[in-house]
């Protein structure tokens, strides 16, 4: 996909998010976003949808073995925290003189 093209979401990585559908759904306490995945429209959230990966043995890992990790969710079923009213909020972007900036429509608070 063409840079040009590439659709632009307002969550970014490191970001404070809460998960408002699926299993993980829990609105009180935020989690952090790991990665962004833009062309999948998918973000991998800490804690969030974990999956058991099995393993082969390997010159790393000689034993092998199950493991748990997190699994991307889908960008829609997540919103940005907004510490300043402790909730969710939906997001406004603003433009500057140099770029855009993320603003909190519950709070008008500028999210970095």
């Amino acid at each position: 996909m063409k840079k040009r093209f590439q659709p632009k979401f307002n969550i970014r990585k490191g970001d404070s998010v809460v998960v408002i559908a699926g299993s993980g759904k829990d609105r009180t306490t935020p989690k952090r976003v790991m990665a962004v995945y833009p062309t999948k429209e998918r973000v991998l959230v800490e804690g969030v949808n974990t999956v058991t990966k099995h393993n082969k043995p390997s010159a790393q890992n000689p034993q092998g073995g199950i493991t748990q990790q997190e699994a991307p969710i889908h960008i829609s079923n997540v919103m940005l925290w907004d510490a300043k009213t402790k909730s969710a909020s939906r997001i406004k972007r603003e433009r500057t003189e140099t770029s855009f900036n993320r603003v909190a429509k519950k709070s008008g608070e500028v999210i970095k």
